[in-house]
């Protein structure tokens, strides 16, 4: 008699839940927002560390929130590819991962304050505006990653507000290079989310979900992944030529070879498990680009 597989444990499926492949594009901007503070004027570790909670606190309540309300739509089918879904595995209840993105709000909200007072009141609009737009991606009466709109909120989100945002509490100002890291780690970032959408967009259309991949089709949703890589690595071509950062700055060029990789794949297949293991992938280029900016910016 076939054997059948054990069920996983609960706290496998709320690992699997909070999609630990993602937290690199937490960690990527903040690392790249300190990395520009350091270069121009110095860092502040406390504020750092502050942006850091506050920014992997909103990706794990994003997750989660995304999971549930996934779930209630109908989005999470048995035919969806990919990791396992907390909400849709029967062995978390719903109800539960919405209060574990709900206290994950509330540890980045509450973060925000306190880094808030201590820097410039002002960024307790910015962080209400971050909070609301992760809570609608998929939730409330009208969720913007069902119109299309996920990329756009990502590259503002998670490349030019985190980034930018970063840099400010640790310098109390906008400047130039902060603006060019934040779009390069934005398009990597949103390069994430087209790949995501592409594995699911034969099932995310089944389900009614239309994200930017299902209104614009396969081919050109793989034109728009190549077109956000190259402008990625045309930020330090940019920071180079408008003498913001010296030729060290192009050491993030190296992660090119990284990053070719997962996009390959894309190009390569449709197989469901190579573009999980390309999704992977392209989170840590996300991350190995973050990092080979800090070293170039260090350097310089």
């Amino acid at each position: 008699m076939k054997s059948m597989a054990a069920a996983p444990s609960p706290a496998k499926v709320w690992w699997l839940g909070l999609r630990p492949a993602t937290l690199a594009a937490a960690v990527a901007p903040v690392l790249a927002g300190t990395a520009v503070a350091v270069h121009e004027t110095g860092a502040r570790p406390w504020a750092g560390v502050a942006a850091l909670v506050i920014a992997l606190a909103l990706q794990v309540g994003v997750n989660l929130a995304n999971d549930y309300s996934d779930f209630v739509r109908g989005a999470d089918t048995p035919e969806r590819i990919g990791p396992l879904r907390a909400s849709a595995s029967g062995i978390v209840a719903p109800e539960r991962v919405r209060l574990a993105a709900i206290a994950s709000f509330a540890v980045a909200g509450i973060t925000g304050v306190a880094l808030s007072l201590a820097t410039d009141w002002r960024l307790i609009f910015v962080g209400a505006a971050c909070l609301l737009a992760a809570w609608l991606y998929t939730g409330g009466p009208r969720p913007y990653g069902y119109l299309g709109l996920g990329e756009v909120f990502v590259f503002i989100f998670f490349g030019l507000v985190a980034t930018i945002g970063t840099v400010y509490v640790q310098e109390l100002r906008v400047t130039p290079l902060a603006v060019l890291a934040g779009c390069g780690i934005g398009f990597m970032a949103t390069a994430i989310l087209v790949l995501n959408n592409l594995r699911d967009i034969e099932t995310d259309a089944a389900a009614g979900k239309r994200t930017l991949a299902t209104r614009i089709g396969r081919a050109p949703t793989l034109i728009l992944l190549l077109v956000l890589v190259c402008a990625a690595f045309a930020v330090p071509i940019v920071i180079l030529a408008t003498r913001l950062a010296g030729v060290t700055i192009m050491a993030m060029h190296f992660g090119i070879p990284i990053t070719a990789v997962p996009v390959r794949t894309a190009f390569a297949t449709r197989s469901g498990p190579e573009l999980v293991g390309a999704l992977k992938r392209m989170a840590a280029a996300e991350l190995a680009y973050a990092l080979l900016m800090t070293l170039g910016l260090l350097l310089s």
